[in-house]
């Protein structure tokens, strides 16, 4: 949701029903969307004006009220040189009454609405049944025909909007989608002898209109939006939105000929999306930032959840979650992930868009991040000088690793680290860090941007990437072999391939992004290497004895729940194998072979044969 509060602008008409006396009820209500501002029944737009929203689609179906705000909106000094020519006299008031306003230049127009409305008895806005305008005079002393202020302010804001002229159904139908907050202030169920006003335009708004908006709240509702619907608290109402939290407020109406019955009650309807609805919108998978990582599965998604989308599936452990992109898959798809990987790098990854599912890093805020503090400290600049980037690269560097270490929110923390690791790898040629200088540079623009520019898109990226699919999802950096995440109904395991013909030494690949998620902190950096490598992390995958026991090991553990293992038929265990392996522990072994091609591989052999080979599922039940 998006607002310009330095902008103040308050309704330009006096309209029966118009909400500014309600704002105290309403504006606190209003949710926190991600999408557009509709509203469809516009009339004197108290609410809109109040929000002042950025992306907003505002509409009524009268014709004459939609021209006088874009008139103002496009238009304004017009109409206000038009407006300065009224004055408060009532036959002056019946001879503009009887014009033809479509006859009129379209300022003019605009400019004859607003004097009719100052100047008419109670800025009541009514039709005869020929659509004319047909509101006695006022008799007001000393009316505000023309407040310039006013207009231009309001101008400055229906500027930003698509104001569209057409009946609600056929607006909503065109315009709404999942993410978008509507605020619908239609005809009120009449309370009271005196009550029945709905003439707005020409047309009539009765008892089964009602029924039919009910029915487009829900379809709304189900289809993502956010709903807030105003009407009087009448016993039709309270049946038509039973099923939807309402809040019943007082009020008071100024079109009552009777004073008496004034003061009223009308309902506040809130209408909530359900969170998955949302998450199938916003949650997409291409949404998630393209990495080159080695390894990553982002080309075997839809293979993945043809696997075990027919199942049952709630909660998910990704165990080497490696790029995060399996992770937020499942996450789009609204289950509980529980992610997790041994590498700092890829803990921070899903930190900041897998267990993530509010927060964002602003763009002041990453600005910010990019100025030089009073201390910085100098580690990147001091120990890889020369080898990767350049003196100002390192500085930058620096500076935002300084910066970053000193935020409090663990979220913005982590998309800040999670932009910087980024924007590290996309100045890099291959994007790794097994050798130094810039011998592989292909001339890709990325090698171009600047640092502070790859740094701030990353962040927009990420920014992006986060969505809230309600749950509580879970990032970890651990060891896969004693991680502690038992019940849960499917664990994906996707480790590190151990090949003879090729390493699986992912440290040695990013020892640098990992020494910046770990800040270097218990590594031991060799130096007497040309890279300036850390010793890699033990893991059993790294020998042909102990992936087949880590296997066997893991297939124990997690015996009780789904099992879905990736891996290569150039890699150990081979496929027979990991069938026995897995039938020690499961009923029923289904293997899906998927043509694949490896972009990562340092060996004569795996060059050789340019990695091609089948990649293999195996889905243990």
């Amino acid at each position: 949701m998006g607002n310009n509060l330095s902008i103040h602008a308050k309704p330009i008409l006096k309209w029966a029903g118009g909400k500014s006396q309600m704002l105290k009820y309403i504006l606190p209500l209003i949710p926190n969307y991600s999408g557009r501002y509709i509203e469809p029944f516009l009339g004197g737009g108290a609410v809109y004006f109040a929000l002042n929203p950025d992306n907003a689609i505002i509409s009524d179906s009268n014709p004459e009220l939609i021209n006088m705000y874009r008139q103002v909106a496009d238009n304004v000094e017009s109409v206000i040189t038009y407006l300065n020519k009224y004055k408060n006299d009532k036959e002056l008031f019946y001879a503009v009454r009887e014009q033809v306003w479509e006859n009129l230049p379209k300022a003019e127009a605009a400019a004859r609405m607003i004097f009719l409305n100052k100047t008419c008895f109670n800025g009541l806005y009514r039709v005869n049944k020929k659509g004319m305008f047909n509101t006695p005079f006022g008799n007001y002393k000393n009316p505000v025909i023309c407040d310039e202020d006013r207009l231009r302010n309001a101008s400055k804001i229906l500027s930003k909007a698509t104001l569209v002229c057409g009946d609600y159904l056929d607006v909503l139908k065109s315009y709404a989608k999942s993410g978008d907050f509507v605020f619908l202030d239609p005809p009120y169920v009449p309370v009271g002898k005196y009550g029945d006003f709905k003439r707005y335009t020409k047309e009539q708004f009765y008892d089964h209109n009602q029924i039919e908006l009910a029915d487009e709240v829900k379809r709304l509702v189900n289809l993502g939006c956010y709903v807030i619907l105003t009407n009087s608290n009448h016993p039709l109402c309270r049946e038509l939105y039973s099923e939807f939290k309402y809040e019943v407020v007082p009020t008071r109406r100024s079109i009552s000929s009777d004073s008496k019955t004034r003061c009223g009650e009308d309902i506040i309807v809130i209408g909530e999306p359900n969170v998955a609805v949302i998450s199938a919108e916003k949650g997409r998978i291409e949404n998630y930032p393209p990495t080159r990582y080695m390894g990553s599965k982002s080309k075997l998604l839809n293979e993945i959840w043809d696997a075990i989308s027919k199942y049952e599936v709630n909660t998910v452990l990704d165990l080497f979650s490696g790029s995060g992109i399996v992770s937020y898959m499942f996450k789009c798809k609204g289950m509980t992930v529980l992610s997790n990987d041994y590498m700092a790098m890829s803990a921070i990854f899903t930190k900041a868009m897998i267990e993530n599912n509010h927060t964002h890093l602003n763009e002041h805020e990453a600005k910010e991040l990019l100025c030089e503090p009073s201390i910085v400290d100098t580690f990147v600049s001091d120990t890889f000088k020369d080898l990767y980037y350049t003196d100002e690269d390192n500085h930058t560097i620096d500076i935002l690793r300084t910066n970053i270490n000193q935020m409090k929110d663990e979220y913005k923390q982590a998309i800040a680290k999670t932009a910087l690791i980024r924007a590290c790898m996309k100045k890099r040629p291959r994007g790794i860090f097994t050798y130094t200088g810039h011998r592989y540079d292909d001339g890709r623009k990325d090698l171009k941007l600047s640092f502070e520019t790859q740094f701030l898109n990353a962040v927009e990226l990420v920014n992006k990437a986060v969505f809230n699919n309600g749950k509580s999802n879970k990032s970890f950096n651990n060891d896969a072999m004693t991680l502690d995440c038992q019940n849960v109904d499917l664990v994906y395991i996707d480790p590190p391939y151990y090949s003879p013909t090729s390493d699986n030494e992912y440290v040695r690949r990013y020892h640098f992004v990992e020494g910046i998620a770990r800040n270097w902190d218990g590594v031991e950096i060799q130096t007497n290497t040309k890279t300036k490598k850390f010793k890699n992390y033990p893991t059993p995958f790294s020998t042909k004895t102990g992936a087949y026991q880590a296997f066997d090991d893991l297939f124990y553990k997690y015996k009780d729940s789904i099992l879905l293992v990736s891996y290569s038929s150039n890699s150990l265990p081979s496929k027979d194998e990991m069938i026995n392996l897995l039938q020690k522990y499961k009923k029923c072994v289904d293997v899906i072979p998927i043509n694949y091609t490896y972009f990562f591989g340092n060996q004569r052999d795996a060059k050789t044969h340019r990695n091609n080979v089948e990649e293999y599922l195996f889905l243990a039940i």
